[in-house]
């Protein structure tokens, strides 16, 4: 069975938990937010699915209508969103057998491997290192703090100066830390890690630009042991119809780093492992509109789909405002 939590906000502004098991789903009678029961887990020594099971009523929700009503968060936040952390690694799927083989064949016949090259294949030989070894650490970017979370059905907005908005469809590892500095991977969620993929090609030294964009976050966090074949499907909708569709892989099946490994070579860093923050980590893709030469423009749309989540992740597609510079440097 596929369990998972989701934060939900009523019109009043009242949020509660739902405990969703396959095609049942109820409100829990507390806490409000799921980093309050994760934090409550911990305490009790218990999973965050026993946690939730112990607190579950049995007021019955359509999580499908809640979806539609706009009333379901992300599957994580903060009230404080600066300790939010958004993150994620790159060159950590497999993608096709063909597309695999593809850069084989380019490594082996290219006078000089490219640095994207060589990463991806450091990954394949040593991203799934033996129990106990340290692997082959992954690309690595920064994306933003909570304010760059966005939930179901809100707008992905690029911002005045970006030159693409361009979808990503990747599972998210959701982390808490506790209190004495441990990392507790809550679950998983659903996302769409929305980059500049046009400033990251003019020059791959701009990938840390094109990453500073918002991301989404699904509505639920799929608890237990993460599934290691994930296969959804990625769309970009234009007034209504589709404009492109692709399947996506996920899962370790499907990736030339563990799990364990990405976690290791993130959470090695003493900065984040400050009791308290929560981390929304975005473990990678291959698969994008932008690749099969997709340009996508105001008024499109992400939809994103993968079992065993019940509900797609949906964004509009958004740019802000341009206008004068909003800021002025000053001396002191």
């Amino acid at each position: 069975m596929a369990t998972r939590l989701l934060q939900h906000r009523s019109a009043d502004g009242v949020r509660r938990v739902i405990l969703a098991t396959d095609d049942t789903a109820v409100f829990l009678v507390q806490p409000a937010t799921v980093r309050e029961l994760a934090q409550a887990a911990i305490a009790a020594g218990q999973s965050l699915a026993e946690a939730a099971a112990a607190r579950a009523s049995s007021q019955s929700v359509d999580i499908a209508a809640e979806l539609a009503a706009g009333t379901l968060l992300p599957a994580i936040d903060h009230s404080d969103t600066a300790r939010v952390w958004l993150t994620g690694t790159g060159l950590t799927h497999l993608g096709s057998a063909e597309g695999r083989d593809k850069m084989h064949r380019d490594a082996a016949q290219a006078e000089k491997q490219t640095d994207s090259m060589r990463m991806f294949l450091e990954g394949l030989e040593g991203g799934k290192p033996a129990a106990g070894a340290e692997g082959q650490q992954p690309e690595w970017f920064y994306k933003g703090d909570g304010t760059q979370l966005v939930g179901p059905g809100q707008p992905l907005t690029m911002p005045a100066f970006a030159k693409d908005g361009g979808e990503e469809p990747e599972l998210a590892g959701i982390y808490l830390i506790g209190e004495d500095g441990t990392p507790w991977r809550l679950g998983l969620a659903l996302a769409n890690e929305f980059s500049d993929h046009v400033t990251e090609r003019h020059n791959y030294l701009w990938l840390a630009h094109s990453k500073l964009r918002q991301a989404a976050l699904g509505a639920e966090l799929l608890l237990g042991t993460p599934p290691a074949d994930v296969r959804g499907t990625s769309r970009v909708l234009r007034d209504g119809a589709t404009l492109w569709e692709k399947l996506f892989l996920s899962g370790e099946d499907n990736m030339s780093h563990s799990l364990a490994n990405l976690e290791h070579h993130h959470f090695k860093y003493g900065l984040f492992r400050r009791p308290g923050d929560i981390h929304v980590h975005f473990f990678g893709t291959a698969t994008l509109s932008f690749s099969d030469g997709i340009a996508t423009r105001e008024g499109d749309a992400f939809e994103i789909s993968a079992a065993p989540f019940a509900l797609p992740l949906h964004n509009p597609l958004a740019r802000a405002a341009a206008g004068p510079v909003p800021f002025a440097v000053k001396a002191l």
